[in-house]
């Protein structure tokens, strides 16, 4: 095996060894013990149990891999592994992202406090949440509505929009429960580790699939999200979003000046934010691709596969990007929901996904498992990504598949059979929620 060849993981998937080693990479992986059921990564060189949220366990076991083995990048693709990553570059001197900028950004207060102490734009204003005062406090300075959200949670979970004196009750009641508990109902290996005040943002909410190549940012594709009506669950994704020029290269400019400013030099990023009144504002962001198959909708729309990029950019095995791609067609992803009640059967997933135009046919569901109305996107049941030649078209795509041929039953809380239904969301301009 060659140092120089090889790639570290931190957290990966059978897909994600697959592209490796399609590069003609070693791949070594560090895979949490409560992920080995699900992805054993039996094609990596070598794969080893370590808990990749403790980093004195991560540091141990890259110490020994780098002295057995070396190894010539260290990067991660899932949330929890991002810093763990970032502690073995800073280790060994592999020039990815470090432990600090990873940190930045899982952090959202840090990342608004950063922001703040560089003289970029904060965006939204922002405070930490420790006494039920706080609220009331936030609420005098900058008004209702405002956010109440973990400071490092993924996939909305926890989020709560504050309207009134009434409705911070009901926040303050959330931040009790969840502080300092794992993060229930989700695949992410760790707790909640403290709560954030931050300013409303009032508009569409997007976001933008950035990758880096040695500081220069490249905007792939902006994703268009519906949300839920009544929730921040992501309910629709589409692309290329629906925008003129001018607020793309806007978009480009924002975004680009935001990642510097985290210093973020190399690699995938997922931007999330709004067009407010006075322009686009950062909502939060991730060093890694987004998730609800939105990689799949990159792939779909430009040809481009963020993973791929990921894996092979570090090596020089993929060619830089030097202006943001063309779509070639339009993609979309549409979600189930139900309950409340339990899953009896899944069915069609395969056949779903072997029809044209599908990328792919997902369900997080097996019979058994409890169905909760939806609060955050770790509610939602499944969903299929298609394309086709418009967003609206991709859009119809999807939502026929997701009825004619995948199916997921759910018998409700008064004994009733029932399909799962597609997540209707609101229109992006009338995104009720915000953060």
């Amino acid at each position: 095996m060659q140092a120089d060849t090889t790639v570290l993981v931190v957290g990966a998937t059978e897909s994600t060894v697959r592209k490796a080693k399609g590069l003609g990479l070693h791949v070594l992986v560090l895979q949490h013990p409560g992920k080995l059921a699900e992805a054993p990564c039996e094609l990596a060189d070598e794969v080893r149990a370590v808990d990749y949220t403790d980093l004195e366990a991560v540091e141990a076991a890259a110490r020994r891999l780098h002295e057995e083995t070396g190894f010539a990048a260290a990067l991660s693709l899932t949330e929890p592994g991002l810093e763990g990553a970032g502690l073995i570059n800073d280790l060994f001197g592999l020039g990815g992202t470090g432990l600090e900028t990873a940190r930045r950004f899982r952090d959202k207060l840090a990342m608004r406090r950063h922001l703040a102490a560089t003289g970029a734009s904060a965006g939204a204003a922002a405070a930490p949440l420790t006494r039920r005062g706080d609220l009331d406090t936030f609420a005098r300075r900058h008004g209702y509505p405002f956010v109440v959200k973990p400071t490092n949670g993924t996939g909305s979970y926890g989020v709560v929009r504050v309207t009134d004196t009434r409705t911070a009750d009901a926040a303050w009641d959330t931040v009790r429960t969840l502080n300092g508990q794992p993060m229930a109902r989700t695949t992410m290996p760790f707790a909640v580790e403290g709560f954030m005040l931050e300013q409303y943002v009032d508009g569409p909410q997007y976001s933008a699939e950035t990758f880096g190549f040695n500081g220069r940012h490249v905007v792939v594709g902006i994703t268009e999200t519906h949300l839920a009506p009544d929730s921040f669950a992501a309910f629709s994704h589409t692309m290329p979003a629906r925008l003129d020029t001018a607020a793309r290269a806007g978009i480009q400019h924002s975004v680009s000046d935001f990642l510097d400013s985290m210093g973020l030099r190399d690699g995938p990023a997922h931007t999330e934010f709004r067009i407010g009144a006075n322009g686009p504002v950062v909502i939060e962001s991730h060093n890694r691709y987004g998730g609800g198959a939105i990689n799949e909708l990159v792939r779909g729309a430009y040809g481009i596969d963020l993973e791929t990029y990921a894996l092979g950019w570090p090596f020089g095995l993929v060619p830089e990007m030097h202006d943001s791609p063309r779509a070639q067609r339009a993609a979309a992803v549409r979600f189930l929901v139900g309950g409340p009640g339990r899953v009896e059967s899944v069915t069609g997933m395969e056949e779903a996904r072997s029809r044209p135009g599908i990328l792919t046919a997902q369900s997080w569901v097996k019979p058994g498992d409890t169905v909760r109305p939806v609060e955050d996107s770790w509610d939602r049941l499944g969903l299929v990504a298609a394309t086709a030649t418009t967003p609206e078209l991709a859009v119809r795509h999807a939502d026929h598949t997701l009825r004619d041929t995948v199916r997921i039953d759910v018998r409700d809380t008064d004994g009733t059979l029932r399909p799962a239904r597609i997540a209707q969301p609101h229109h992006p301009a009338q995104n009720p929620v915000g953060g």
